[in-house]
């Protein structure tokens, strides 16, 4: 018999309530691919945790694009007025960790196997990182986006938390209004949104996607004369 699909949301404020009423506040090793997905986490969960941000993203390319992102993260937090504080975590830019992970997935287009590996790439290293240092929880700003499937990033997460002995904050930050808090958050700050997720595939894909609608609009155009 196939499983209802699990309220992550619903995990998620059973755990918030229990800290607040334990009056504890736990530390947090959050995986971010940029601030505009950071930021209403940020504002949501710094209430309740002592945060560090892990950057880890291989798969964001090119180059300058990912320092353009990582620099804004960095940025972002240096100017939000969180409750606790919250520190930041670099790593080494290597995009052929990316490119190993997904070898054999390089033409599936996005939401699918490829992007599943790259989750996990992602998040297993960030599980690694929560475990070493000592963190109390670790989980990840991807679910934000619609774009993302948060019952594979929940699952993974899962795993991982059995794997490396660190709790995993199960977490749908789509939900109660939170992608769209973001954006707005986004323009509060004026932060850089970029145009597609971050590696070289999802960047064809949009232009591709852009070039396609350009050509609706122009054959609309003709017609219409």
């Amino acid at each position: 018999m196939m499983q209802s699909p699990q309220n992550y949301q619903l995990i998620l404020d059973k755990i918030l309530n229990k800290l607040t009423e334990e009056k504890v506040v736990p530390t947090l090793l959050l995986h971010s691919c940029c601030a505009p997905c950071s930021s209403y986490v940020l504002e949501y969960l710094s209430q309740y945790f002592k945060i560090t941000i892990l950057y880890y993203n291989p798969n964001i390319g090119p180059e300058t694009e990912y320092n353009r992102r990582k620099q804004e993260q960095i940025d972002f937090i240096s100017r939000f007025p969180a409750q606790n504080p919250i520190n930041f975590l670099d790593c080494d830019y290597d995009p052929m960790e990316f490119f190993k992970k997904i070898k054999g997935k390089e033409h599936l287009g996005e939401k699918s196997e490829r992007c599943y590996a790259c989750y996990e790439l992602r998040l297993e290293e960030t599980a690694k990182a929560a475990s070493k240092l000592g963190f109390d929880y670790f989980t990840t700003t991807l679910s934000i986006s619609p774009h993302k499937n948060a019952v594979w990033l929940n699952e993974i997460g899962e795993t991982l938390s059995e794997k490396y002995g660190v709790k995993y904050l199960f977490s749908d930050f789509k939900k109660k209004g939170g992608y769209y808090r973001s954006t707005e958050l986004a323009k509060e700050y004026g932060l850089y949104r970029q145009d597609y997720c971050g590696c070289v595939f999802s960047k064809q894909e949009r232009e591709q996607f852009q070039g396609l609608k350009s050509m609706e609009k122009s054959e609309k155009g003709s017609t219409s004369h």
